[in-house]
């Protein structure tokens, strides 16, 4: 196989291939390991026939603009292969940790990822494509196949951006994936837009929360044959949630669609609001879907809710029955039956944060507008009574702790400040209390 010869489309400047074959092969082109300058980078090179003047100039527009977020993988130069007549662009490399949306649906990932590392993901990826729409651009395929996640931390990373194009454009390039494609779009009706994206974003998040797809229902169930005329029936011209509260036609069916059943009583009011109107109201018309900044602030305050079990497994608090003074337990953990015991927590205006092993506070839990990403606080054990837990500062600011008995103490960088009913930790912009 002819290695490329390319060079870089603004200056020349060659780069150079450094793998023997093609990391992959797809319809549109070729992706290769390559140096540019010494860095390891990727090269998509498309096929002669994909290489044209439009897929070019909609390429060098995302050169222009760079990343809308440090979560997608972007276009970063143009390059050319001139005996090949074609061309193509540098992007990063993906790192080793992040593992496809598709790996972990088809169970290949083990161990499997904690639902505090998928609920990351889900606010990760809203916070993302919210950035993206904020420049008019929308991402036109929103898939499984596009995203990549950290199954430790949560992390991911978006794909494919080549895909990205002006918001609602008609520039006869990729509608989509089938059984993410918005109904709209299915039948033919409209263009891919930012509203299309957030239908599209609603099922992968669906797809990866419930393990199967929304529309998948008895419906699906009573197909023979899923060929294009029943996927356009299912996904677009007939399309009905399985948990639509008006009609029980399409509810899921036991044998089949086992995964939706099982999750739907684990997560609270929050996300299965936002889900049922994504797919009732947001699936026929499209100014009532979910907007990014609702999906990422739903996720946010389910991972604040998150309530471990002594067997190890995740649960979850409803936060608005925590306001009251002395609330009850009254849950079991949904993995080994037995009652809950309600961990100490935090309030903070008007949030609460449950305060577990592996809970951490970030910038939008205390009203900072710095990098969300970087925890400013986190739950640790006492080193030598390990019973006994506080809230480590890992700011660079001080905070000022007022304990139940008036006494104030200053809590640096590195210290801690222990979690002890009526306990008042002033952050800055906000101060939060405990209750344990």
């Amino acid at each position: 196989m002819r290695k490329p010869e390319l060079r870089r489309t603004s200056d020349g400047t060659r780069i150079t291939i450094t793998g023997a074959d093609p990391l992959g092969t797809g319809t549109q082109g070729e992706v290769w390991k390559a140096a540019d300058g010494g860095k390891p980078v990727a090269v998509k090179l498309y096929h002669r026939h994909t290489a044209t003047p439009e897929q070019k100039a909609a390429l060098e527009r995302l050169v222009a603009k760079g990343p809308p977020a440090p979560c997608f993988l972007w276009p970063t130069a143009m390059v050319e292969d001139a005996p090949s007549k074609t061309y193509g662009y540098i992007m990063d490399i993906r790192e080793p940790s992040f593992r496809a949306l598709t790996d972990f649906m088809a169970r290949r990932i083990r161990p499997s990822p904690s639902m505090r590392a998928l609920l990351t993901a889900g606010m990760k990826l809203a916070g993302g494509f919210l950035r993206l729409h904020s420049r008019g651009l929308c991402y036109r395929d929103v898939s499984d196949a596009n995203v990549f996640f950290d199954p430790k931390t949560g992390d991911v990373c978006i794909c494919d951006n080549d895909n990205v194009d002006v918001d609602g454009a008609e520039t006869g390039g990729v509608l989509g994936t089938p059984r993410f494609m918005a109904p709209e779009v299915v039948r033919r009706e409209a263009a891919p837009s930012a509203n299309t994206d957030r239908y599209s974003l609603a099922a992968l998040l669906f797809f990866f929360l419930y393990g199967g797809h929304p529309l998948d229902g008895r419906r699906e169930a009573n197909i023979r044959c899923l060929d294009v005329p029943a996927l356009d029936r299912l996904y677009g011209f007939e399309p009905l949630y399985i948990w639509d509260p008006d009609d029980d036609s399409n509810r899921p069916v036991r044998g089949i669609h086992d995964n939706p059943i099982a999750f739907r009583p684990l997560y609270p009011r929050t996300l299965t609001d936002l889900f049922q109107r994504s797919f009732t109201e947001g699936l026929h018309y499209p100014p009532k879907r979910v907007r990014e900044s609702e999906w990422r602030k739903a996720f946010a305050g389910v991972i604040d809710s998150i309530w471990l079990c002594g067997c190890g497994a995740e649960n979850f608090a409803e936060l608005h029955d925590l306001k009251i003074a002395e609330p009850a337990s009254g849950k079991h953990c949904w993995s080994c039956r037995k009652l809950l015991t309600l961990p100490p927590r935090i309030e903070l205006d008007d949030g609460i944060v449950l305060l577990n092993r592996a809970t951490r506070l970030f910038g939008y839990h205390v009203g900072s507008t710095g990098d969300d990403d970087t925890p400013i606080a986190e739950v640790v054990s006492h080193p030598r009574k390990p019973n006994l837990f506080g809230l480590r500062n890992l700011g660079s600011e001080k905070w000022t702790l007022t304990r139940q008995d008036g006494k104030v103490d200053d809590v640096p960088p590195g210290r801690t400040a222990p979690i002890l009913d009526g306990n008042r930790i002033h952050f800055g912009q906000r101060t939060g209390e405990v209750r344990a």
